[in-house]
């Protein structure tokens, strides 16, 4: 049946099985006209020879789009359907939630922020394979406008300000990442809604250019309590993010080893780091009589630490010391950072250590290896 005309469109009886036109072998595009003159609905039919059973996949009304312009629309969404259930993609709909549930498995701040930002948003109930970009931008918006907490309290309001363009971008990138996973596993049929709308803008977080030398480090430490300061040192030690070294447990140190592995990370990977002796006996110190699951660095009462509970102690050393009041946990990671790049360890270790990309590295530090490349180059003089 031809299915691409109006006139031809206009003529089928309105029943309950869509009235079917073949494209190849096995696979076939629908249409079911409407019963109170509404645009009709589009349907694609796949015949899966493995199981012998036919998959269907709803496509939707097109209504936004003359009649005319409606069987172009629906022949092309389903031949990406069904291509992508042909290269062994999903055929059950996954929404823009379990696609965020699945990859925040083991991460605790993509947990946290997909709670926060996406889980009590329209965007949720959303199938991937029919999330469109304009949703995405109004995610994306909605996020923007909302006010990002500066500190949770107890009691009385929360402080907050007004999110700014890095904090956006930050927020979007475990969201972004979460629906890239669900491409490559096949949940999802392009990328197309989200590739333009997650864009982050380009803009310089002035965190990362505050850099603190080892004597500020110092003070910091000496400045802050026990707990804290054995936290801080760790920052001071490693360049991890704060949450992942707050999410490590006794278990992820072997001593024997002197070994760390990370599992519980933004980047999510399950990486290990050789320590050095310096760094294996803070983490002796730390992990002395606790079991394996404990936090392995802990606040005084033995919880596990989070932002909220080193902002404050930091904040109040920062002060203490005499630092740049912006000075935060964050601080100490890009401060490490800095130190391994112009102490000359190459940038795809420094990324494989920190836990980030190599892309990451070279936009944000590449820059600091100059002087070493003019001396390389001086070198080469006869």
């Amino acid at each position: 049946m031809d299915l691409s005309t109006v006139r031809n469109r206009e003529r089928l009886a309105a029943q309950r099985e869509p009235h079917w036109q073949k494209l190849d072998a096995g696979h076939y595009l629908g249409f079911r006209p409407s019963t109170v003159g509404g645009p009709g609905s589009w349907i694609a039919r796949w015949y899966d020879a493995e199981t012998r059973r036919n998959r269907f996949q709803a496509l939707g009304e097109f209504g936004d789009l003359i009649p005319s312009e409606r069987y172009g629309a629906a022949l092309k969404a389903a031949r990406e359907w069904l291509e992508h259930v042909g290269a062994g993609g999903s055929t059950k709909p996954v929404t823009v939630k379990e696609a965020c549930e699945e990859y925040a498995k083991g991460k605790p701040d993509a947990a946290a922020r997909f709670a926060r930002y996406v889980y009590n948003d329209p965007i949720a109930k959303v199938p991937l394979t029919k999330l469109t970009d304009r949703q995405v931008r109004g995610w994306r918006e909605r996020l923007a406008n909302r006010p990002a907490l500066v500190t949770r309290r107890k009691r009385g309001h929360n402080r907050t300000r007004a999110r700014s363009q890095v904090t956006l971008n930050r927020d979007m990138v475990p969201f972004r990442a979460a629906l890239n996973a669900a491409l490559e596993r096949g949940d999802a049929l392009t990328a197309r809604a989200w590739k333009s709308a997650l864009k982050p803008d380009d803009v310089k977080g002035a965190r990362r250019n505050l850099y603190l030398d080892r004597g500020q480090r110092k003070a910091l430490i000496d400045a802050l309590p026990d707990d804290a300061a054995a936290l801080v040192r760790g920052l001071c030690s490693l360049p991890l993010r704060p949450g992942a070294l707050a999410a490590l447990r006794v278990g992820d140190f072997d001593a024997r080893r002197k070994e760390l592995v990370i599992e519980r990370d933004k980047a999510g990977d399950g990486r290990a780091i050789l320590l050095p002796d310096a760094v294996v006996t803070l983490f002796k110190e730390q992990a002395r009589s606790k079991l394996p699951a404990a936090p392995l660095f802990a606040r005084a009462d033995g919880k596990a630490w989070d932002k909220d509970a080193w902002k404050g102690p930091i904040k109040e050393a920062v002060q203490a010391a005499g630092l740049p009041a912006n000075a935060t946990a964050y601080t100490l990671r890009h401060s490490t950072i800095t130190d391994l790049v112009t102490g000359g360890l190459d940038l795809m270790t420094v990324a494989q250590v920190s836990g980030t990309s190599v892309r990451m590295i070279e936009k944000h530090y590449a820059h600091l290896q100059r002087d070493r490349a003019r001396d390389a180059l001086a070198a080469l003089a006869l």
